[in-house]
């Protein structure tokens, strides 16, 4: 019954990361979308906006990455990491 409770709460983690990275990619689309029509309300300049799209694109590739691109840690990780550190 324990391995169940821990598989269970690995999913629930899953589906927590995946729902924090879906709120910040609609926050990333909806605040840069912001930026863009200040931009062009303004003028229509140098495009300034892009610095905020790149920086903040950079957190939110990274945090795509940890969400969907990372595999969690198996036993059979740890156990090679254990064999590796033996003298």
């Amino acid at each position: 019954m324990e391995g169940q409770d821990e598989r269970r709460a690995a999913a629930v983690a899953r589906i927590t990361d995946k729902r924090e990275f879906r709120n910040h990619a609609f926050v990333y689309c909806a605040v840069n979308v912001l930026l863009v029509v200040i931009w062009a309300a303004s003028g229509a300049g140098y495009f300034w906006p892009i610095w905020a799209i790149g920086g903040w694109g950079i957190g939110l590739a990274a945090h795509a990455w940890r969400v969907y691109g990372e595999r969690p840690i198996s036993e059979a990780d740890i156990v090679e990491e254990m064999h590796r550190s033996q003298p």
